[in-house]
């Protein structure tokens, strides 16, 4: 089970845009308290069955959903290599992460910050400066999504469908000095069954619900990815489905979970909502204070059998 909370270490590199992000309580954007509050909500995610979560080095939109992205969120300079603030972030995260037996799920590029990188080749230099890093810390509760929807509107060909997969080997290719690699996968837009060539290569297989408002279709979709020729038995999970309903009996949720896949909970500020809505955008209150974050809190402790207790703050 997880849930989809990739803005843990967002900044905003352009100062045109940053002040879109500002705290209601102060004004001002500040993206170590973004990254404190977050560590501090982490156990109580935990106490409730929340097993992993897909964090990004460049994030997603924070509006939700947004064709124009001028802010630059990116763990990587134009040439691919690392940033390393945004890096003293995320180690604190996965090392508590880890404290807590907790899977992070490590998502490398976002359509729409993709472009930050100036070439092909700082691409494949930004993959492996971000997977020698990982290993090197020697990390065994990390996985990686090499790209989140890599069939959304990615600028360069080797970030897109047809050639995705030479990246996944990459990751794949890459040991640690204790021997070990990285498991690897990349994700596909809503309702999406995953190409044969990701099929093969990918350790485990990402799927998306948005878009497929019908846990009938949804449980369908996992069917069908299983039929993908060059299909051996691994794990599937969706990482990002924007369907609720946790109240009724049958959703995204408990149909994904009765086809044997997990599911990963998305949630974004709506026009209107107030601050303690959505995950991903930005502030973000990473607390259980909307009705729909409690409502998938509640099912989640309910079908993994982990009723919510004390938990300690970091």
């Amino acid at each position: 089970m997880n849930a989809r909370l990739v803005q843990g270490i967002f900044d905003d590199l352009n100062p045109a845009t940053v002040s879109r992000w500002a705290y209601p309580d102060t004004g001002k954007w500040d993206a170590e308290r973004n990254t404190r509050e977050f560590l501090a909500a982490m156990p109580v995610w935990r106490a409730h069955g929340l097993l992993s979560f897909t964090i990004n080095l460049q994030g997603g939109s924070p509006e939700g959903y947004s064709r124009q992205q001028p802010w630059h969120n990116s763990a990587f300079n134009t040439d691919g290599t690392l940033r390393p603030d945004y890096l003293a972030r995320l180690k604190r995260i996965v090392d508590f992460a880890d404290e807590l037996g907790m899977v992070v799920l490590l998502g490398y590029f976002y359509f729409g910050q993709d472009e930050r990188l100036a070439d092909e080749a700082a691409v494949i230099r930004a993959v492996d400066a971000a997977t020698r890093w990982v290993l090197e810390h020697g990390w065994r509760n990390v996985i990686v999504e090499v790209n989140n929807e890599c069939n959304v509107r990615y600028d360069h060909p080797i970030l897109q469908p047809d050639r995705v997969h030479e990246l996944i080997g990459r990751v794949k290719a890459a040991q640690a000095p204790a021997g070990h690699r990285l498991l690897v996968s990349t994700s596909y837009g809503g309702g999406t069954v995953p190409k044969e060539n990701v099929v093969r290569s990918a350790d485990f297989l990402l799927l998306h619900g948005n878009g497929v408002a019908e846990p009938a279709k949804l449980a369908e979709l996992v069917k069908k990815t299983r039929a993908v020729p060059g299909y051996t038995p691994k794990p599937i999970f969706f990482n990002e489905d924007d369907h609720f309903n946790f109240e009724v009996p049958v959703n995204n949720f408990t149909a994904a979970v009765g086809e044997y896949a997990g599911w990963g909970y998305f949630d974004f500020r709506m026009k209107g909502e107030g601050f303690a809505a959505g995950y991903q955008s930005i502030p973000a209150d990473w607390g259980l204070g909307s009705p729909r974050k409690a409502g998938f809190f509640r099912l989640l402790a309910e079908i993994t059998g982990t009723p919510p207790g004390p938990y300690a703050r970091p």
